[in-house]
Formats: structure tokens, C-alpha cells, sequence
């Protein structure tokens, strides 16, 4: 499910301009649930906007607005999942393009930043295991070959499992030539599992048309999808989140009707931003348990 807190009386240690040098300082005692919810917020030009303050968003769960309780900003540290379509119809130079983004997107990430990598084909492969070793990582890409049809929906289910346990923010940033073939999950089975994760989804589709459920999955986990036309195109549309991961704001809130026990329900929420010209996104809502 989504992030939640069992949490008292939340308390920054620091205001929001510290915050946002240091990261999230917050101390937790007991018996209240903290609802978190990273936001990222970027200009027309689609641009990161960086400085903004608590009091410039405005949170809403089911309609009813939020008292925002806590706040930070900046570069927090990173739990990302990488899928690489390796399937058949990427072979010759749109996997050996695809292998030179992957790499490059890892180079980018914070030497702490942790990630792993999945191979998509018919199976969703870890060729990588989770953790901060770039050259391995990056040795495990140059050795991928095309191999099979697209399993895309069970790649995603696999990772979003892989990252569950995980702390702190998380990230799966997965990409794909080619409809789903083969795979045992539904497009619903993956919609469901999304509403439960705690990972910002980036889906990039390359080809002439997005499938819906790829623009879905980016709208419900606060993620963002892209459609490129050519794989030349992916080692910019992979520094672009690259960069966009950089940088989010984080806004934590005690929902105004409790969570109960056991009942499993939708919740959905709604960020908002006092500023002209700018756009927020977050994720959707999150499913209690």
C-alpha cells in the first residue's frame, strides 16, 4: 500500500528551508497514521521548480483538504528499479542504443542511490541486484542480447514486488518497444497492483502509439509517462527523469477521517499548487488495509 506512518504528533526538527538542504528531519511518537506523499512540480517549460514552501500546496483526500504537517524538499535518497525491454523486436540498434541510455541513466543517479535492473522478455530477469555498484550494473546491461516477446505486465508486477519492502522513496522507470504479449497479469492485475505501491512509475513507450495502460500507471503512482518515436530518443527522455528524480517535494498529512482497522478502501488524493503556470504531480490516492 502506500506509504504509511503509525505516527503521533508529527514535528519537523527544522523549518522548511533547512529541510530542504538536509532532507526530512521528523521525529514520530504514537497512535496517529501519517499519509506521505512525494510531489514533483515543474514550470511550462516543463522545467523542476525548486524553493517553493509548505504553504504553497494544498493536499486533498477525498475532496476534503488536508492540514499539511510535514514538508521537506530536495534530494532524498532513492530506491530505483530500471526495466529494459530486451524482447526480439529490440534487436540490432535499438537495444545496443538502449543498453548506452540504461547505463548512462544509472551513471546519473546519486552514488548513494540504490537500483537494480530487470531484463523484460518473456520473463522479468534481475540481471542486477539491488544495490550501488554501477559497474557491475553496467556490465550486466552490455552483456543483454534480444531474447523472446514482451511479458511487460509481469516485468512491472515483479519489480514493484522486488521494491516493496524497501525504504524511503522508490522508483520504477521501465521501458518498452512493443504491446504486452504473453504475460500472465492482466493490464488490470497491473493497475491494481500500482494503487498499492509506494514507487513513482516512469513508463517511456517507444514506437508510434503509448499504450493506456503505461499512461495509467505514471497518473495513479505520481510517475510520468513518455512516448518516443525513435530509440535515439531515449537517452534524453532517461536524463530527463533522471533530473526529475533529483528533486521532489515531500507532504505528509494525518487524514481528517481515520483510517480504520482492516478495511481495505480507495482513497484518492489531490495535490494542488498556489502559483500560476506551474503543475504538480502526485500520485492518485492509496488503498488502506
Amino acid at each position: 500500500m502506500h506509504r504509511l506512518f503509525v505516527a503521533g504528533a508529527l514535528a519537523l526538527a527544522a523549518t522548511a528551508a533547512v529541510a530542504s538542504r538536509q532532507g526530512p528531519v521528523a521525529q514520530f511518537s504514537s497512535q496517529v497514521q501519517l499519509v506521505e506523499v512525494y510531489a514533483t512540480v515543474t514550470d511550462a517549460k516543463g522545467e523542476l521548480v525548486t524553493g517553493l514552501r509548505q504553504e504553497d500546496f494544498q493536499v486533498y483526500e477525498n475532496t476534503r483538504r488536508q492540514q499539511v504537517s510535514a514538508f521537506a524538499s530536495g534530494a532524498f535518497p532513492l530506491t530505483v528499479a530500471l526495466g529494459i525491454d530486451r524482447s526480439w523486436s529490440m534487436a540490432g540498434d535499438p537495444l545496443r542504443l538502449a543498453k548506452q541510455a540504461s547505463q548512462a541513466f544509472l551513471r546519473a543517479l546519486a552514488p548513494a542511490d540504490r537500483s537494480m535492473v530487470v531484463a523484460i522478455s518473456a520473463e522479468a530477469d534481475a540481471i542486477a541486484p539491488l544495490g550501488v555498484d554501477r559497474a557491475e550494473q553496467a556490465r550486466a546491461i552490455e552483456a543483454l542480447d534480444p531474447w523472446s516477446t514482451t511479458a511487460l505486465h509481469d516485468a512491472i508486477i515483479a519489480a514493484l514486488d522486488r521494491l516493496e519492502p524497501e525504504p524511503g522513496r522508490q522508483a520504477l522507470v521501465v521501458f518498452s518497444d512493443g504491446m504486452d504479449r504473453y504475460s500472465r497479469a492482466t493490464a488490470a492485475d497491473v493497475v491494481e497492483r500500482a494503487r498499492r505501491t509506494n514507487a513513482l512509475i516512469y513508463p517511456i513507450a517507444i514506437g508510434r502509439t503509448r499504450p493506456p495502460l503505461l499512461a495509467e500507471l505514471a497518473v495513479i503512482a505520481g510517475g510520468r509517462s513518455f512516448l518516443i518515436r525513435d530509440a535515439r530518443e531515449l537517452q534524453r527522455t532517461l536524463e530527463i527523469v533522471a533530473d526529475e528524480l533529483r528533486f521532489q517535494y515531500l507532504l505528509g498529512y494525518t487524514p481528517l477521517d481515520p483510517i480504520e482497522p482492516g478495511r481495505r478502501e480507495w482513497r484518492s488524493i489531490r495535490v494542488t499548487i498556489d502559483k500560476p503556470g506551474l503543475r504538480v504531480r502526485a500520485r492518485d490516492g492509496y488503498m488502506t488495509e
